[in-house]
């Protein structure tokens, strides 16, 4: 077929796996974005602060990138802006809240000044080259989210991005059902569905069923309530403000972003928070603890955040006192589940009370569960089907659900990161491969780090370290001292004690009756005697000098 009526749809981030959002959009030479996101790490990813996708095939043609188009404020949407306008300086689409949180974002990186934004509104349409782009309101668990109707010669596709069917939403303002149906008339050839939800029967319940539970924990509490969630759940400030005024607590915000988030979501009447009812976190430290409520970030256990610093008695502005509650208003990112237990088990021990939604009803997801988006694929009735965000066994389920909706097999598509698919002629395929990987970041890093580093800081934390320095006399080719010893994270002193003696004979041994070609040679004969004597497999590194 002809490149001309070829759409390529290149998946960066978010297809097998959950975060770091990022889809691109190829027809003839233009090129648009839909979101640039961040995945938090994994438990074996030490040392690193987050993961942001590999769009080094967009680098290749940033020429032809014509914008960047946000589908909402959350973090795995938009947290890899900055890295991505540094090195693609393009246009950034997005609605007034989720503009707003991108630049209190960049604001605190030092990178607003390469910000280029055009604000649209769900209901505005975007022309730029082959590309139209029409935006409709989506309900999430934050509000001035969008979907994107992308209209090209190739034909029409739905980017559903995070999306559920919620009638009573806090904000008021459903999913555009209106808008869905007209895309339906028209006749969409491809649907990208969010599949975060895919193995969850039923409906996901509406926001509006949190609120009775926060009016609960904070009329019940004897003391302070501590409210964890992520900075960007501006719905979720709202329902804790509510839940607040109605048992007469005032309320602190504790943490950078969310106080930074919230100002702005304030400030554009996203939300609607009396400036009575806000109180500084110093003033909050005064009051009875019976009339506090605060609101601030962790709800993941992350140990930077102000919950892990909470758990651990490191936090600057306020420790946990006896009769405090925690609650945790969220849902496990995949992964974090065992950091979760840890911090929970850690505020424990300090004497709070902790509730998170094992225990109460204080977080529903925003995400679609199988009736809301077999729904979803009713009313649009798309001629084809790709699963989007979500791990590979929720992207298959959802395609499932297409085909037992009606859809052919052949006409639904599950790919992860990387695999290029085709619209062309009204059909859909297969093309390429091209990177789909992670891109580590720590500190001012930014993908210096590869997998055989990950691996080797999984080993060191598995199996330990050993060093022997050497220091050997060229003339003689002798030893010019016994060899140092050094060995972290392997086994007790009191266990070393007898085996470096072991290991220093060795080392002897091969310079002075074997010979050894190379510090090769001693690392493979001490890794043998180690595993022999330990059945353990530590790092062993020979660092030889020659004077």
């Amino acid at each position: 077929m002809s490149k001309k009526n070829k759409l390529r749809i290149i998946p960066l981030g978010g297809l097998g796996e959950v975060g770091k959002n990022m889809m691109a959009y190829e027809f003839g030479n233009d090129i648009i974005v839909v979101d640039a996101g961040i995945m938090f790490p994994k438990n074996d990813m030490l040392g690193v602060d987050y993961i942001i996708p590999d769009y080094e095939y967009l680098k290749k043609k940033a020429k032809r990138v014509l914008g960047l188009f946000i589908t909402h404020g959350h973090e795995d949407h938009i947290g890899a802006i900055q890295h991505f306008i540094e090195d693609i300086p393009v246009p950034i689409y997005a609605t007034p809240l989720t503009r707003g949180l991108i630049e209190a974002k960049l604001h605190r990186n030092g990178a607003q000044h390469r910000a280029q934004f055009k604000t649209v509104q769900a209901g505005d349409t975007t022309k730029v080259g082959p590309f139209t782009v029409e935006y409709f309101h989506v309900s999430h668990s934050i509000p001035d989210a969008v979907g994107m109707g992308i209209t090209t010669p190739a034909g029409l596709v739905i980017h559903m991005s995070d999306f559920k069917f919620d009638h009573t939403p806090v904000d008021g303002w459903p999913t555009d059902f209106a808008k869905l149906s007209e895309f339906s008339d028209r006749g969409v050839d491809l649907l990208l569905s969010d599949s975060t939800n895919a193995e969850r029967p039923g409906w996901t319940p509406s926001e509006m069923v949190i609120g009775p539970a926060f009016e609960k924990v904070l009329a019940e509490a004897p003391g302070r309530v501590i409210i964890a969630t992520f900075a960007s759940l501006i719905s979720r400030v709202q329902q804790v403000a509510d839940a607040a005024a109605k048992t007469g607590r005032k309320m602190a915000l504790a943490g950078t972003s969310m106080v930074d988030n919230v100002k702005i979501a304030r400030q554009m009447d996203y939300l609607d928070i009396p400036d009575e009812l806000l109180i500084p976190i110093d003033q909050a430290q005064k009051m009875q603890n019976h009339k506090v409520v605060i609101m601030c970030t962790g709800s993941q256990g992350e140990p930077s955040s102000i919950v892990g610093r909470l758990s651990t008695g490191t936090n600057r502005q306020f420790g946990l006192k006896q009769g405090d509650t925690v609650v945790l208003s969220s849902h496990p990112i995949p992964g974090n589940e065992e950091t979760i237990s840890k911090t929970i088990n850690r505020l424990l021990r300090q004497g709070a009370t902790v509730i998170h939604d094992g225990i109460a009803p204080i977080h529903v997801s925003g995400h679609a569960a199988q009736e809301e988006q077999k729904l979803l694929i009713n009313l649009v009735r798309p001629k084809h089907f790709m699963s989007i965000h979500g791990e590979l066994r929720q992207l298959k389920r959802h395609a499932e659900i297409a085909q037992e909706l009606g859809i052919p097999a052949e006409n639904t598509v599950v790919v992860e990161n990387g695999q290029v698919v085709e619209l062309v002629g009204k059909k859909v395929m297969l093309g390429e491969r091209i990177p789909g990987d992670y891109v580590f970041v720590t500190g001012e890093s930014i993908g210096d780090i590869d997998y055989d580093v990950m691996r080797e800081r999984s080993q060191l934390a598995r199996n330990g370290i050993l060093i022997i320095d050497i220091s050997i006399d060229k003339l003689t080719r002798r030893l010019r001292h016994d060899p140092e010893i050094i060995t972290r994270g392997f086994v007790s002193p009191e266990d070393a004690k007898p085996l470096i003696p072991e290991v220093r004979k060795l080392v002897l041994r091969m310079v002075h009756e074997d010979g050894f070609d190379d510090e090769k040679d001693i690392i493979n004969a001490v890794k043998s005697y180690l595993h022999q004597q330990t059945k353990r497999r530590p790092m062993v590194f020979v660092t030889l000098s020659k004077a």
